[in-house]
């Protein structure tokens, strides 16, 4: 196991560019195992350990895989003979619940493990069920399985009563080779649900209206290979601007989508940022700063990202005032608090709600990453830091950041690998 030794109060400052976001990446996947023809080609793959987990998780289901020293990857589909999903192949991460509805959908059953991840909240896996149900599915849950098996889906209406990334992402991938017409309303309209869609649509899906609450999938008798590029990951665009701006830095991010991360933006204005974007670049100036503190709420696309909260919440605890963060997608993601506050911040958490008090600096100090966005704002907090901290557990980042310490050097940051 490794951690990263950062050496803070080093102004960040030059060019980075973003690689492919995980969560448009793992889905597409996920979904190559409903080919019937030809290959998949996905471009743009992040070099990340859920994204080996995923290729081994196919492979493990008979899946012929090959990828380029460019990070190309090609899938072939027709190898596949069986559809299992162990135990020990997904505990690591939530999104191996993604092959539940395109095995169903192709193979007609599937026998996939209740997922692991991040430890936050329940993440419940009910939605997936409860509409695949729906949908004609037999599935029922014992030894820590889903064992799902259905003759042929059929396309009916889901409602889902909270918006779902991953429910929107399974029930829209089953949806493609069913019978009939999907609709499903209060769907997610992340950019990630939004390239799927046009994934599959150039695999010879059906499927209108994403990026909206209301999408709509005409099953067809089979899909064909394609080659795809994935969007650039607003995620990680995110995480390194808030990097330039937690140590007063200027940087220029290059493959990025500007418009996908525009409540970011208009934060991180708030903050004291000045910001110039054309399409795929963002230039960043905090012109050595203090930042200005900035409330937030967090909600799904295309309101502020619960996956930036952490990071957010670290650029306020060095703001000269009070802010407060409320969280309202996941309970339980104010975990990385503790080992802020074990760093000089000032922070209080009650319920979804964590109220800030920025200090005029941090102090470095071991700390203990408890998830993959957790372990993001706790580098960042080092880098604004006084003297060294040592960020444990890093695990968690490599499933989710495409070397963030190397691109992280590249700015300026002191920030080294070492075994624990």
């Amino acid at each position: 196991m490794d951690k990263l030794i950062v050496e803070g109060k080093n102004i960040l400052s030059g060019t980075v560019s973003v690689s492919g976001a995980k969560n448009a990446v793992l889905p597409m996947l996920c979904a190559s195992v409903m080919i019937s023809d030809g290959l998949v080609i996905i471009k743009n793959i992040p070099h990340l350990n859920d994204v080996t987990t995923t290729t081994s998780l196919l492979a493990k289901m008979g899946m012929t895989i090959t990828m380029d020293e460019s990070m190309n990857i090609q899938l072939d589909s027709s190898t596949i003979n069986n559809t299992f999903a162990p135990y020990e192949l997904v505990k690591t991460m939530r999104s191996s619940i993604l092959v539940l509805g395109p095995l169903l959908a192709k193979h007609g059953n599937a026998k996939v493990s209740l997922p692991g991840g991040c430890a936050i909240g329940t993440r419940p896996v009910n939605l997936h069920i409860e509409a695949l149900r729906k949908m004609g599915a037999k599935l029922d849950i014992f030894n820590g399985y889903i064992h799902a098996k259905c003759k042929k889906l059929q396309g009916v209406t889901i409602e889902f009563p909270q918006i779902s990334v991953t429910g929107t992402e399974n029930i829209l991938m089953a949806g493609c080779l069913a019978d009939g017409i999907t609709t499903i309303r209060n769907a997610a309209r992340e950019p990630e649900v939004v390239d799927l869609c046009n994934f599959l649509n150039k695999m010879g899906a059906k499927i209108s209206g994403q990026g909206t609450e209301t999408i709509i999938i005409e099953g067809v008798e089979k899909l064909k290979g394609a080659s795809y590029t994935a969007l650039p990951d607003r995620i990680e665009t995110g995480t390194f601007l808030i990097a330039a701006a937690i140590t007063g830095g200027k940087i220029l991010i290059k493959d990025t989508i500007s418009s996908h991360v525009a409540i970011i933006l208009e934060k991180l204005k708030e903050a004291g940022a000045y910001i110039k974007t054309t399409e795929s670049t963002i230039e960043l100036d905090m012109k050595k700063k203090r930042p200005t503190p900035v409330n937030i709420t967090t909600g799904p696309y295309p309101m502020f990202p619960t996956d930036m909260q952490a990071q957010m919440t670290a650029l306020n605890s060095i703001a000269k005032g009070k802010s407060e963060v409320l969280e309202n997608v996941f309970e339980n993601r104010f975990m990385h608090v503790q080992e802020m506050n074990r760093m000089g911040a000032q922070i209080e958490v009650k319920e979804n709600c964590a109220s800030i008090v920025g200090q005029d600096t941090l102090k470095g100090a071991p700390v203990m990453a408890t998830d993959l966005r957790a372990s993001a704002s706790l580098i960042l907090a080092g880098l604004a830091a006084e003297g060294v901290t040592e960020v444990g557990r890093i695990y968690h980042i490599d499933r989710g950041y495409d070397c963030i310490e190397e691109k992280l050097k590249q700015l300026g940051a002191k920030i080294t690998r070492e075994p624990m």
